[in-house]
């Protein structure tokens, strides 16, 4: 049965300009830089100030009386009175005259397709060898392994490219391509990619046993059952050392030679020294130039106010379109100015919380922090501190790092004290870099070390920390 009924109901939207700040508090240096440049073509309202601007045409106009347009609701002396015209330089301006300015240049990287191409030309190949050749090297992946079948490369070439070949051709061609530099290219797994550089090798004792292991004891050489190799093949140990080390010093991912992308270096948006003492944060502004209303727009303005014509219409719409490009033009300005104050704000609080760590660069001295600790201290919002410690670097006297990287959860030692996630995780990487390669710490004894070291986590929180940082298994790690 259908029935009315009367609801109230309370709800918080963001307005499209809140929304627009927080898009911009999240972007990085570069990004803002080609924001403001997108925003001066769009908008003839803003203009850039230069060393040769006038200082007249920075002064504000006389307000006059007030006038108003009533079929349009615009109040012209909101735009002729109001100080839009910052006196602000979006420079920082805790910057000495002469500082040093340090740029890095991009710099574009050599695509491993095209080397792999070039040596394709020099091979005595047939037209159709060469169309095969060109579609194999388009198959060869980041790290130079062709992971595709043959039969799947096979159907592709005969319906993407009209080449109708077999698996007998292109596996010949294959092996062509694997001759190529650097070595090992062009492999279809671990195993052939080893294969490939041990086959280039001049042969000798090692050599020779280095490759009868790859061909035909790999599970036990990747799974490291030393034991079973000495075993299985009956050599002296000293000899299987020699072997396994000719091993090691083969390339696993050939292809990461070139690059297709180009090489963007990080540009760090915040820089922290330390003056006599003191830390010191400075924000990189890069090419941001200084912004301000175009006075001509001002002065379309001030011209209806003086000619009194609110009959014509073409004028009232030329009115309008100033208006609305005098609306965004404010926004935008005072929106930069509000995004700098809140990250130099943000980023302030983290470096006065994190102190201790910025003036040793003892990684001990890293204090547990969270998103909400900087937001209790700025009075924010805990998504703002999210937004502006995304992909944000801070260049300090130890190195540049992301802002993420001095957030961390905290865990209590046996002491009851709080202590970071990362302290322990630098313990524990030390442990793993002193142990005894022949017999490895189990997770288990890892636990009882740390806890030694007065440190209690659970065995599962050390295998999550020990992934985290890139270890391997105790078995993985054994040596001989």
């Amino acid at each position: 049965m259908l029935k009315q009924s009367l609801q109230q109901k309370l709800a918080q939207k963001l307005s499209p300009q809140q929304i627009k700040l927080m898009r911009l508090i999240q972007l990085p240096t570069i990004e803002l830089e080609q924001k403001v440049k997108e925003e001066l073509e769009e908008n003839p309202a803003i203009e850039e100030v230069t060393e040769h601007t006038d200082a007249s045409e920075t002064e504000d106009y006389d307000t006059g009386e007030e006038q108003r347009i009533e079929a349009q609701e615009i109040n012209i002396d909101e735009y002729l009175s109001d100080d839009e015209t910052p006196r602000y330089r979006l420079v920082a301006n805790n910057t000495s005259s002469d500082q040093e300015e340090k740029s890095i240049p991009v710099a574009m990287g050599v695509s491993s397709i095209e080397i792999l191409e070039k040596q394709l030309v020099l091979r005595d190949l047939d037209s159709h060898q060469y169309q095969i050749g060109l579609f194999l090297i388009g198959c060869v992946n980041d790290n130079g392994y062709i992971r595709r079948e043959l039969s799947a490369i096979v159907d592709d070439l005969a319906f993407t490219q009209n080449i109708i070949s077999s698996e007998q051709e292109v596996l010949q061609v294959l092996k062509v391509i694997q001759d190529f530099e650097p070595s090992g290219i062009g492999a279809r797994n671990l195993q052939e990619c080893l294969q490939i550089q041990l086959s280039e090798k001049s042969t000798n004792e090692s050599i020779g046993l280095a490759r009868e292991i790859v061909s035909n004891h790999f599970n036990a050489l990747s799974k490291k059952h030393y034991d079973k190799l000495r075993s299985s093949l009956s050599v002296p140990e000293d000899l299987l050392k020699k072997s396994l080390k000719e091993i090691s010093r083969l390339n696993p991912k050939p292809g990461a030679f070139g690059s297709s992308k180009v090489v963007q270096h990080i540009i760090p948006d915040f820089r922290i020294s330390i003056v006599d003492g003191q830390l010191d944060l400075t924000m990189n502004t890069g090419m941001i130039p200084e912004l301000r209303v175009n006075s001509s727009f001002k002065e379309l303005l001030q011209g209806y106010k003086e000619s009194n014509n609110s009959e014509n219409k073409e004028q009232k719409e030329a009115v309008l379109f100033v208006k609305q490009k005098l609306d965004s033009a404010k926004w935008f300005i005072d929106a930069i100015r509000q995004r700098h104050h809140t990250l130099m704000l943000t980023m302030t609080s983290i470096m006065n919380f994190q102190q201790d760590y910025l003036l040793t660069g003892d990684e001990r001295m890293l204090k547990p922090m969270i998103l909400k600790d900087i937001a209790d201290r700025i009075g924010m919002d805990v998504s703002t501190v999210s937004r502006v410690a995304n992909s944000k670097y801070l260049d300090t006297p130890y190195g540049t790092f992301l802002i993420k990287y001095f957030f961390s959860e905290s865990m209590k030692n046996d002491q009851g004290e709080d202590v970071s996630t990362k302290e322990i995780k630098m313990i524990l990487d030390e442990v793993v870099q002193q142990e005894d390669k022949i017999k490895p710490l189990t997770d288990a004894r890892l636990v009882d070390l740390l806890k030694e070291k007065g440190y209690s986590i659970a065995r599962r929180t050390v295998a999550k920390y020990r992934e985290q940082l890139g270890i391997p298994v105790a078995r993985l790690r054994k040596e001989i």
